[in-house]
């Protein structure tokens, strides 16, 4: 069995309690704090049968890695590993709403990128093994929830996955800063895997050239760029527009 990992704030907690409660070892809380989102918090715990223990902050701080615990923390058992990139296409219905992030090594941004493909309903989102941050509980932090349930698939080859999606009949939508056609001109409505680059260094070369077609977010301002999860959360929503939402 592999070994526990740690999930802390209430979100992160809480959509395992709700989705997975059998694989949570033992959930760490701060006795101090009693307010109301604690008491709602601790009871629907006790419902699910998790073993609570009373903790204090720098108990928790230490075992969470960081002071942005809320007061909450859990080890947890890891959930079953999602089938390959391929059996989880197979198994879809519907025209598939991918997003792919290349060169997203912030735990921050991959946490917020989870968190709006699950509002957006995306089915999945992609990511390179290498310059690509993987799930921890930071990401599971600020995911909110969002990394226990959207699939997360890091690929060998991201170049060669796209192409594998194309072939699927997926279309591969690149974005950046000197495409000609804007995002609102293109149609997101089909099979559509959208791919952002890091913030700053954008897509790499292949990658972007491994595209079906680049498309730009429209800047009014004075800044160039977005940080990468608006970027997504543009890009999504308006998928999720066009889709008839």
């Amino acid at each position: 069995m592999s070994a526990p990992k740690v999930l802390f704030g209430f979100h992160a907690v809480s959509v395992r309690l709700k989705t997975a409660p059998q694989s949570i070892v033992e959930i760490y809380y701060e006795p101090t704090r009693r307010d109301a989102r604690m008491r709602q918090f601790l009871e629907r715990a006790r419902e699910a049968g998790a073993r609570l223990i009373e903790a204090d902050g720098l108990r928790l701080a230490k075992l969470a890695g960081s002071h942005g615990h809320q007061g909450v923390a859990a080890r947890v058992q890891p959930l079953p590993q999602q089938h390959s990139l391929d059996e989880f296409l197979d198994g879809l219905d519907g025209p598939p709403l991918l997003l792919v992030l290349d060169g997203v090594t912030d735990p921050h941004n991959l946490g917020a990128c989870l968190r709006v493909a699950d509002g957006a309903g995306a089915h999945a989102v992609i990511a390179p093994k290498d310059h690509a941050a993987g799930i921890n509980a930071t990401v599971a932090k600020v995911a909110s929830g969002a990394a226990e349930t959207v699939p997360y698939f890091m690929v060998t080859n991201l170049a060669r996955t796209l192409g594998e999606l194309k072939e699927r009949g997926i279309w591969c939508i690149g974005t950046s800063g000197d495409a000609d056609r804007t995002l609102y001109q293109t149609d997101l409505s089909g099979p559509v895997a959208l791919v952002l680059g890091a913030e700053g260094e954008g897509m790499r070369q292949l990658t972007r050239k491994t595209c079906d077609m680049l498309v730009r977010i429209p800047m009014q301002g004075g800044v160039e760029s977005l940080n990468v999860s608006v970027a997504s959360g543009v890009c999504l929503y308006e998928a999720l527009r066009q889709r008839g939402a």
